[in-house]
């Protein structure tokens, strides 16, 4: 009777145990649904869009040949030229502009070219488009080019801004190719480094 009774209570004990057991199981299997559910629904836009941002083959070639054209004739001077090129090459680029890397350096070398042949109010449009594209904020060249442009315009307080970010983000050897000028009036703006060096 005894051994009846034991046996009982152990089988009850073991269906209590599997019950919590497989309560516990069902519970964690649970959140890690909610989990992947949540990762596929925030994950999913991204990816879908990642697919739809790809060019095509054709597009990016040609994209890429007017955009070599546009350097070659922004090396040799011919800067109007230059930013025609980059412009239709901007023309392909699906909309919105501000989503594709593409517009990023394009929107630069427009900036880049009208600066250089002294169109600043030009130059700065481009570069403060630019700076709405992938991977513009930060990028010293373009800080660069945007503070040179402002200074110019006698925008003081946006080129020391830029100036500075360009400066932060490369250091003097950004300012090496550059009118004097420019890193000249920076040093009045920032404070010297610890070493007093620049």
């Amino acid at each position: 009777m005894t051994r009846k009774v034991i046996h009982q209570n152990s089988q009850q004990v073991m269906h209590h145990l599997v019950s919590i057991y497989s309560s516990v199981a069902m519970e964690h299997f649970r959140k890690l649904l909610l989990v992947v559910a949540f990762a596929v629904a925030t994950l999913t836009p991204h990816l879908l869009r990642a697919q739809e941002m790809e060019l095509s083959d054709a597009v990016y070639e040609r994209i890429t040949q007017l955009s070599k054209e546009g350097d070659d004739l922004a090396d040799n001077g011919r800067f109007r030229e230059a930013v025609e090129r980059y412009l239709q090459a901007l023309e392909l680029v699906p909309d919105p502009k501000t989503d594709w890397e593409a517009s990023t350096w394009l929107l630069a070398a427009i900036g880049d070219a009208n600066f250089n042949s002294k169109n600043y109010e030009h130059a700065s449009a481009a570069l403060n488009d630019a700076m709405h594209c992938p991977g513009a904020i930060g990028n010293p060249f373009i800080h660069l080019r945007l503070g040179q442009s402002q200074f110019e315009l006698g925008n003081i307080d946006r080129a020391n801004d830029e100036l500075a970010r360009a400066y932060m983000g490369a250091g003097k050897e950004i300012f090496a190719n550059e009118d004097p000028k420019y890193f000249a009036h920076l040093k009045t703006v920032l404070r010297p480094p610890a070493n007093g060096e620049w």
